[in-house]
């Protein structure tokens, strides 16, 4: 028997895929999560096979939680709409087992989950398309202070509470934000701050 936990901030959505995979003669969801946190308690815990993980959820990210159980007997499955190349090589990273997107056929997802049991890793053709057509889509161009400046843009803070919580000046935050403006080939903060999420760069 394959023990499942899945973790899905969507109600219905979690209700649904649990009521599905409980269909199947050869697996049992032995726990359901809301966010992140959820998850690596119920991981940690119940000791499942799998764990099938959306990634944006509150608390938590999928991605975060992957992170955290890298290592863990329990293979990783993120289930996600979003096919973007950054959140695909930082759930690499994290050590997934698979990635799938959630308007596949539920047979799909039950033939990869049996699969990753047995070892091997599923990833979406689409995602691993797109990964390679990418071709920046794995290195972050910002070095460590500049990510960090953008973090605290993405929170909403000015450049004089930036300066302030990071012991620099305005005009150093200043330069830091030309300097991230530039290598995002970007016009402004806003477009700096999508740019950023959408290549799955924000820890």
């Amino acid at each position: 028997m394959i023990r499942i936990v899945i973790a899905e901030d969507q109600g219905m959505m979690l209700g649904a895929l649990g009521s599905l995979l409980n269909m199947e003669e050869d697996m049992e969801v032995i726990g359901q999560a809301k966010n992140g946190e959820e998850a690596v308690k119920l991981v940690q815990t119940l000791e499942p096979d799998v764990c099938i993980m959306d990634i944006e959820m509150p608390i938590k990210t999928g991605l975060e939680a992957a992170q955290e159980l890298k290592g863990s007997s329990c293979k990783i499955v993120i289930l996600t709409t979003f096919a973007r190349a950054g959140y695909f090589e930082r759930a690499r990273k994290a050590g997934v087992r698979g990635y799938l997107l959630k308007d596949s056929p539920i047979e799909e997802l039950v033939s990869a989950i049996r699969l990753i049991k047995d070892g091997r890793r599923m990833y979406a053709p689409e995602l691993v398309d797109i990964a390679y057509e990418d071709s920046d889509y794995m290195e972050n161009p910002l070095t460590d202070r500049e990510s960090e400046v953008l973090s605290l843009l993405a929170e909403g803070k000015t450049t004089k509470e930036i300066a302030k919580e990071l012991f620099l000046t305005p005009g150093t935050v200043r330069n830091y934000i030309s300097s991230i403006f530039d290598k995002l080939e970007v016009g402004n903060r806003i477009e700096a701050i999508s740019r950023f999420k959408e290549k799955g760069w924000f820890k």
